[in-house]
């Protein structure tokens, strides 16, 4: 499991930083994101753009206050 914190990437920067750290997983591992906001649009981003990510598997929790920790999976071959 890979986890990126993206809180203190400039807005603009955090879905290719995001996309390129998805795009290194082996095939069933998973990126976990820590980020400031809900990542829904990154969510739907992936789902439509992203064959290898498994949209089953996503999760999303929210420990405290402005963190969200997201689980994006990658499908397994």
């Amino acid at each position: 499991m890979t986890t990126l914190d993206v809180r203190s990437i400039p807005p603009v920067d955090r879905h290719p930083t995001i996309h390129d750290a998805f795009a290194e997983l082996e095939a069933g591992e998973s990126l976990t994101i820590i980020n400031d906001h809900e990542p829904k649009p990154l969510f739907y981003e992936f789902q439509a753009e992203v064959p290898t990510f498994d949209a089953d598997g996503y999760t999303v929790d929210q420990p405290e206050p402005g963190r969200f920790v997201a689980e994006f999976p990658k499908q397994s071959e």
